[in-house]
Formats: structure tokens, sequence, C-alpha cells
């Protein structure tokens, strides 16, 4: 990232809460490729470059809808949303298990996104947690549901990102029991931010095994032209 002040950033939530609910019980899904992108990425992962990654490559490229960052809790959930620069925090849930998932899908149709970022905790050197599977088994699950409809899903490296969230929201002077509220979604926020000022390059992709959901994800969400 750049050291220019960023400009101001719209008012935090954009969408009604939601209530909240026990998690039960442990996923599991089955998921065929995690395909991880580089400079070399093969002619098969071109087909499903993030937008970030696409943008870097093609700077007059402009097809893609908007990013949605997702940071992944116990019990709280925190979203960000963002078109390649600037994101913004936009809301935390307090939803977990099948009904996490399908908010997720709503607000995704809602906001025009077409793929999600989630976090995926590491430790300070790279290594994963036994956080990190629970991350990748619901975004396991997530990807299966979205696949549907045409969204992708990556994994972005979170590691940092909750104090970044936290520095930032003391900058911006937000009291402690406001910060308390709302560091789920700046966290979401510094995911983006890490996502897009490495244009892409690290996340990897979270591929359902089914043949038949690939074609959907290569195009895209379908958008309803009558709005």
């Amino acid at each position: 990232m750049g050291t220019m002040a960023a400009p101001p950033r719209p008012p935090f939530g954009s969408l009604s809460s939601y209530s909240s609910l026990r998690f039960g019980g442990k996923i599991r899904v089955r998921v065929g490729v995690n395909a991880r992108y580089s400079a070399s990425s093969s002619a098969t992962d071109e087909e499903f470059l993030p937008n970030a990654r696409r943008r870097k490559i093609d700077p007059t490229w402009c097809g893609g809808g908007f990013s949605l960052g997702v940071d992944l809790g116990a019990s709280r959930t925190g979203l960000a949303l963002g078109k390649g620069y600037s994101p913004r925090p936009l809301i935390v849930l307090e939803l977990t298990g099948q009904k996490l998932e399908l908010r997720l899908l709503d607000i995704a149709e809602k906001e025009e996104v077409d793929e999600f970022i989630i976090g995926l905790p590491k430790s300070h050197d790279g290594k994963e947690t036994p956080q990190s599977n629970k991350v990748r088994s619901i975004a396991g699950r997530l990807a299966v549901r979205a696949a549907e409809g045409g969204w992708r899903v990556f994994l972005q490296d979170e590691h940092g990102t909750s104090l970044d969230a936290l520095d930032y929201m003391i900058d911006m002077g937000l009291k402690r029991s406001a910060r308390r509220g709302k560091i789920d979604a700046y966290s979401a926020m510094m995911v983006l931010e890490r996502y897009f000022s490495m244009s892409g390059v690290g996340t990897e992709l979270v591929l359902p095994k089914q043949l038949e959901f690939h074609e959907k994800l290569r195009k895209g969400p379908c958008r309803d032209l009558g709005f």
C-alpha cells in the first residue's frame, strides 16, 4: 500500500443487523482443488483468476463486480466491501453455520459481489493453526453453495489484520465501545486491503469438486438487468 491518505470511507453498516445463533457441529465438505495463484498461473487457473489479479494483468479490464471481505469468527463474522481500492467495512453478522452461509450469499447478491475473500488465520511464521482448519471447512462448504450462483471463494492470509484494524480505528478516534462492535468488519476491510495491495497474488481458490459448478464459475453471477 502507498503512503497517501485513503479517501473518506462511507459510514459503517449499510445492512440491517441479524440475530445470533449457536454454532453446532463440525463442518466437513468435499472440495476438489485449492489452487494458489502466482505470476506463473496455468491456463486452467487463469479461468478463475481473482479480480485483483485480473486487473493487475489487464488494467483496462472492468468486468468484475465487488469483492466481499470476510473475517470469520466463532460467533461473529465481519464483512467489508471493495472494488479494487478503498474498501469499506460493511457489517458484523452474529450468525453461524448454514444461516451464516445463506446470509452471505444473500448479501453477495444485493451488493453485486462476484467473489468472497475470506481471511485465513496463520501464525507469525506463516504456518496454519487449528483455527485455519475451521475456516477452511466453512470456506469449503460456502464454496459449494456459492458456485451454484457463480460466486468464487478465495482464501487470503489474514495474519496481523486484527491489529491493523485496531490501530486504524484508534487513529480514526473511535471510542472503545464503538471499536468492540465494529472490529470484525474493520478486520475484514484489512483483509481486502491486503488482497488488493498484493494484486491477488497468493490468494487460494476454493474450487468445488463438482465439474458442473466450474462452468457456472466461468460465467460468473447472473445479474438481473431489470434492476
